[in-house]
């Protein structure tokens, strides 16, 4: 049985690489004991898993079906050795989290830096990512999203306030253009665009008043795929930029920004974590969920 775990856990490691080489690095061990054990795999089976060219390699359609049933469950396994292997003194590993560079830079950062430097055997690895990305497929221990994108089959803890978006533009640019009164007018503006990485598409700036809901597509002459290039570009006059309000708060009081359409800006749902309902969380991540878990401020 432990022979087979080993065939099945190469396997995964150079099909989802789609290289002998990188599988062999993660893995630790030569290519030529890799493509050994893969072969014996095969023989086992009965039938190719793995289809090999010049150039790359990818998996079979038997393939294909080995590693979506049998890559889950390899890294189910590896997650609960890790667990228990943390029945340490200290708390440790590697913890993977993907969010925006607003939540990271806003929640993550400020209220891990305490437990980073109270468990130095925890590592913390943060990618910035504006789609919405698979977290299971992609091995994410985790993900920050606003509540209403969180998947119905993911455990949801709140680590932050409710939030509320912004229309922002430099004093600058208002010189030769009248602010907008309604959503519809940004059509007329210079606006900068984001663009959601995952999926390609600009991001619709999103309005609600009086139970009116408004998804308007803008267009403009600069676009990015990060909330601080929209930000500068602003700051710089180039546009109207559509920013979380946190980020821009600041430079509003300081009169570096103007804000048009603050009543088309609703609160929402702010900033949840999110990871998958069936682990079993190590005692390093349940110590940075702890620490991340949104305390609301008591009254009075």
């Amino acid at each position: 049985m432990r022979g087979s775990l080993d065939q099945l856990a190469a396997f995964v490691a150079v099909a989802r690489e789609r290289s002998f080489t990188a599988a062999a690095a993660k893995l630790n061990v030569s290519q030529s004991a890799l493509s050994h054990t893969i072969r014996e795999l095969e023989e086992r089976l009965g039938v190719r898993v793995l289809t090999r060219t010049t150039r790359n390699v990818s998996p079979t359609e038997a393939g294909e079906r080995l590693l979506r049933n049998v890559g889950p469950r390899l890294d189910e396994i590896d997650s609960e050795v890790q667990a228990v292997r943390e029945f340490r003194d200290k708390p440790a590993g590697t913890v993977r989290i993907t969010a925006t560079e607003f939540a990271i830079e806003s929640l993550l950062l400020p209220k891990l830096a305490p437990v980073l430097k109270k468990y130095p055997d925890i590592n913390v690895e943060m990618i910035v990512d504006y789609g919405l990305t698979d977290i299971v497929a992609e091995r994410y221990d985790a993900g920050v999203r606003s509540g209403e994108q969180v998947a119905k089959d993911m455990i949801a803890v709140r680590i932050g306030p409710d939030m509320r978006m912004a229309v922002v533009g430099a004093p600058s640019y208002f010189k030769t253009r009248a602010p907008p009164r309604r959503p519809q007018e940004l059509v007329e503006h210079n606006c900068i665009n984001l663009r959601l990485p995952t999926h390609g598409n600009l991001y619709a700036w999103e309005f609600e008043k009086g139970g009116r809901v408004l998804r308007v597509r803008v267009d403009g002459q600069l676009t990015f795929n990060a909330t601080t290039q929209l930000l500068n570009a602003a700051l710089a006059g180039c546009g109207l930029a559509y920013v979380p309000e946190g980020l821009v708060q600041q430079h509003i009081e300081r009169g570096r920004l103007a804000r048009v359409l603050p009543d088309w800006c609703q609160p929402f749902s702010g900033y949840h974590l999110f990871y998958p309902s069936r682990r079993q969380p190590p005692s390093a991540f349940s110590l940075i969920l702890d620490a991340l878990r949104h305390a609301p401020r008591k009254m009075g």
